[in-house]
């Protein structure tokens, strides 16, 4: 059932409810699945890292579970990041006129295709990049290398996560653009300080030298430019469309 322009406060919220239960359970579901496909991810991980091979340690009774879980976390949600984002357009498309509902909709798999995106960027290149350069300063202050595989997978997931989200810029500029938030003009008078804002992400999940910094800190920044000018070409399409449904409706005007 959709939700009705009458739709009381309870009806929304009895709406909202029905969409996050089925989230959930696709969650549960997706759940399920992982934790039986965990062992088999972590075997394919550990075969093929991007990285150099690396013996996995745990100094924990619980460091096995913890990871197993956190795994079947992950492939969890990505198996429900594309339903929950079809089922929040679901909740709010009688609230958007038709052109922006076929819009909206066409959001879901470019998000979903973004963060796959910067999830490959971010597990190929950023992550064996990261590691590579604490080994190098390990090498040098002559210590021994023993890896946790808590401790391994918690860097992995450190870099990883934050740069996935952040390939998600184009799709949110676009939607916000879409809507009314946003446009084109505030994009370019903000660009300083999301470059600034950008060079600050870039460090915090890149090792501490500059090439490293450059590496991750353009791409983030030439997403940026990408998301302003996909948002100059949607901009100038809608006022093409509205300009284009003016003359159709006065045209109209005159025939009747």
């Amino acid at each position: 059932m959709n939700i009705q322009p009458s739709m009381s406060l309870v009806g929304h919220i009895a709406e909202l409810r029905k969409r996050i239960m089925a989230v959930a359970a696709v969650f549960v579901l997706g759940m399920t699945g992982g934790l039986l496909a965990a062992p088999g991810f972590l075997t394919v991980i550990k075969i093929h890292s991007p990285a150099f091979q690396v013996t996995w340690n745990v100094f924990s009774p619980w460091d096995g579970l913890r990871i197993y879980m956190s795994i079947a976390l992950v492939l969890s949600l990505l198996v429900t990041l594309p339903f929950a984002l079809y089922q929040l357009w679901l909740f709010v498309r009688d609230g958007l006129t038709p052109r922006e509902q076929k819009a909206a909709l066409k959001f879901i798999p470019f998000s979903v295709l973004c963060f796959m995106a910067g999830l490959a960027f971010a597990y190929f290149v950023v992550f064996p990049m990261s590691l590579a350069f604490t080994a190098r300063i390990n090498t040098q202050m002559d210590l021994v290398e023993t890896y946790g595989v808590a401790q391994y997978f918690g860097f992995m997931f450190n870099i990883v996560l934050p740069l996935s989200l952040a390939f998600e810029l184009p799709a949110v500029v676009l939607f916000l653009t879409r809507i009314g938030l946003l446009n084109p003009d505030l994009l370019h008078s903000m660009r300083r300080y999301a470059y600034l804002l950008l060079v600050v992400i870039s460090a915090l999940i890149s090792p501490p030298d500059i090439i490293s910094h450059l590496m991750v800190a353009v791409p983030l920044i030439g997403l940026y430019e990408l998301s302003a000018l996909l948002a100059r070409w949607m901009h100038r399409r809608e006022e093409e469309q509205e300009c284009h449904d003016s003359e159709d409706a006065v045209l109209g005007q005159q025939r009747a």
